[in-house]
């Protein structure tokens, strides 16, 4: 009962974390884009409920399996560990295409035509979407996830396994289904939609190519650093107790060898004594060493090392590594050594190759360990992506961190060592990497003008769609907007009818951009008394009305009529 409780908590914790945006929009199109679908006289044939929910369910089998086993059934077979990513990726793209033309999307549908179906003509079950989602579906790791595919790529799968995986699975499913249902039910009761089931395919087919495609060149990634992680929290307080890793099997991964590492106090800021360091095994391949010659840690006494573990398509490493590139090249010369353990969550990330491209992209100088059987990992007991070990230069951990931040201390205290180490050397001036993470309300959110997603609205009365007149209250609450004058709202935007009218926005941000269309001249004032205008033209973008150190403050936009307000952005 714990493993499935720890597994299903985990699941959800995932299903709501950012790295699952990229995702979203696939998963909503096509859970309602055959829901209005069209035959001979042009008569509606209403959807098959089923549908949402096939799409789910080959999500989390492919999922499943290739988390699980994935890796193993490709080593048997001498597969590269990447095929399975990059099979997805191209049924992604075929189904894509299916989606923008109905007979190829038939004959690739034709496979799943044994699943039950409600409605005989109804063709399209969704299976196989979910199937390609699901080998190409990368979820921020957490322990729970961890401990799955240390499991997994170890070939140490149990019953105790298995019921974590598929309860961890079925946790990431609930949100998943619920934005698939969700996409249905806004086609089945939207009547606009149910005469536009056409576009709305094309639209499905096109973001599912766009996901496609960018994953092949890392957009989802390079997004997705953009964002804080704010579920590592959850994460942490679900597995960071000792009924959780017992059930997790993570307690029998001590050792004498490793013991002595629960010394040290995750984030600490001061130096502790945790042990001697455990030793760099099974590794597969060395990369940035002469020849590929491999690196031993008890050759390295004498200097401070810091060992990172990492996998290169991890969102919170991929923020992390520039410090870690920052320290490299800082520290270097007055004696640290950084190593790089790369412990891949996925089997397309054992791909040395694919390594390759990452560290050059990064900037990576550092030798780097290809940790594929994950024995470096459990050596180390770890459970993050990343982590951070700093060693003194006798050989003993000082420090561990986990997950993102914390850089300032851990920099005082490679400092510290380095002095410990040498107390003659010339330290230089620390890196100055800054911390360009976003931290979870620093900001004000994202705000929405549009009725179907409208927050923060602080003026007074209810904010729905139609024709009204609103008025400037007299106190607004901080981070919201308020409107004055003559104002249509749709479910995507704001638009004046007639003139005077105006937005008001209270913010805090650095950075402050309006999504806007039309045809124009908006004028920005801000509390001080300045104003300027801002030329709209063509198709929603984004424009700034402020940058630099904007700070917090409550600014005005007036809008004249043809122009549509989206919503307010801040950086």
């Amino acid at each position: 009962m714990d493993l499935i409780l720890i597994g299903l908590l985990g699941g959800l914790i995932t299903g709501i974390s950012p790295c699952i945006l990229p995702v979203l929009p696939v998963i909503f199109l096509t859970g309602g884009v055959q829901s209005a679908r069209f035959e001979g006289g042009g008569d509606v044939i209403p959807a098959r409920r089923g549908r949402p929910y096939l799409v789910i369910a080959g999500l989390v089998l492919s999922f499943t399996l290739v988390t699980l086993v994935g890796s193993l059934i490709l080593g048997l077979l001498g597969l590269p560990q990447d095929v399975l990513r990059w099979a997805g990726i191209v049924v992604l793209i075929v189904i894509g295409v299916g989606l923008l033309i109905p007979r190829l999307e038939r004959l690739l549908e034709k496979p799943f035509q044994w699943l039950p179906q409600n409605e005989v003509k109804n063709r399209g079950s969704g299976f196989g979407v979910g199937l390609a989602l699901g080998a190409v579906f990368v979820p921020c790791a957490g322990p729970v996830l961890a401990a799955i595919i240390v499991a997994g790529s170890t070939g140490q799968i149990g019953p105790g396994t298995v019921l974590l995986t598929v309860s961890f699975s079925i946790g990431v499913a609930i949100p998943l289904l619920a934005f698939a249902l969700a996409g249905r039910s806004v086609v089945n009761r939207i009547r606009a939609f149910r005469t536009r089931e056409r576009g709305l395919r094309i639209a499905a087919g096109i973001a599912m190519i766009a996901l496609a495609v960018g994953l092949v060149f890392n957009v989802p990634q390079a997004l997705q650093r953009l964002l804080p992680d704010y579920t590592a929290p959850l994460q942490q307080e679900l597995t960071e107790n000792d009924a959780a890793e017992e059930a997790l099997g993570l307690g029998g991964l001590v050792t004498e060898e490793n013991r002595e590492l629960d010394n040290c106090t995750h984030g600490a800021e001061e130096l502790e004594s945790c042990g001697t360091a455990p030793s760099i095994r099974g590794i597969q391949q060395w990369l940035n060493t002469p020849d590929g010659q491999a690196v031993d840690l008890v050759d390295l006494r004498g200097q401070v090392v810091l060992i990172d573990f990492w996998a290169y398509s991890c969102i919170n490493c991929q923020r992390s590594i520039p410090h870690v590139v920052g320290w490299d090249e800082t520290y270097r010369d007055a004696g640290l050594q950084v190593i790089g353990i790369h412990s891949p969550e996925y089997a397309f990330e054992k791909d040395a190759g694919n390594v390759a491209a990452g560290i050059r992209d990064f900037g990576i100088e550092y030798p780097v360990a290809l940790d594929n059987s994950l024995s470096t990992w459990t050596n180390y007991r770890n459970r993050y992506w990343p982590a951070h070990y700093l060693i003194d230069a006798e050989g003993t951990v000082r420090h561990i961190s986990f997950g993102e931040g914390n850089y300032e201390a851990t920099e005082k205290l490679i400092r510290e060592l380095l002095i410990d180490a040498d107390p003659d050397v010339a330290l230089p001036v620390e890196s100055g990497v800054a911390d360009e993470t976003p931290e979870l309300g620093s900001t004000t959110r994202e705000t929405f003008l549009g009725s179907s997603k409208d927050v923060n609205y602080g003026g007074d009365g209810e904010y729905s769609a139609g024709t009204a007149e609103f008025v400037f209250p007299e106190d607004q609450t901080d981070d919201t907007f308020a409107l004055d004058g003559t104002w249509e709202v749709a479910s995507q935007f704001a638009a004046p009818v007639g003139p005077d009218a105006a937005v008001r926005l209270s913010y805090r941000a650095s950075e402050v951009r309006m999504v806007l269309a039309g045809e124009g001249d908006v004028t920005v004032r801000t509390a001080d008394g300045t104003s300027r205008k801002i030329a709209v033209e063509g198709t929603p973008r984004s424009y700034r009305l402020l940058d630099g150190d904007a700070g917090s403050g409550v600014l005005s936009v007036e809008v004249p009529e043809g122009i549509q307000a989206y919503s307010f952005t801040f950086g």
